[in-house]
């Protein structure tokens, strides 16, 4: 259990990672006309797109950082919730954009965030 712990805590780590480090890099404009999947971002404030950006960098090292260096490892699952529930606000935002698709990758990484968080919960 704990191995799969540390595979999904890392796997959400590099993707939160990554798509935080774009989102405080790229501009809302220009990450838009990437894909379509990113259309939602010119639903947001340039603020709010940078904040939410922050977030999954600081979700991503809550994720691993803590454990790794066993300073305050209750931080790991916290880190987790707090990601949970910018994966509940990205799925509310997918389905009042009608992107059920999309929402449902949002789904996964809300599944995978929670597996994390409870996981560290009970296996300390």
């Amino acid at each position: 259990m704990d191995l799969a712990l540390w595979l999904v805590a890392g796997l959400l780590a590099a993707v939160y990672l990554g798509s935080g480090t774009g989102k405080l890099l790229v501009s809302r404009e220009r990450m838009a006309g990437l894909t379509p999947a990113a259309a939602w971002v010119l639903d947001f404030g340039p603020g709010a797109f940078r904040a939410i950006g922050a977030v999954e960098v600081l979700g991503a090292a809550g994720l691993v950082l803590p454990a790794v260096t066993g300073v305050a490892p209750v931080l790991v699952p916290l880190a987790a919730l707090g990601l949970a529930l910018v994966m509940t606000g990205a799925t509310v935002v997918r389905l009042r954009r009608g992107e059920p698709k999309y929402a449902l990758v949002d789904l996964v990484y809300l599944a995978l965030a929670l597996f994390v968080a409870v996981g560290r919960f009970a296996v300390p």
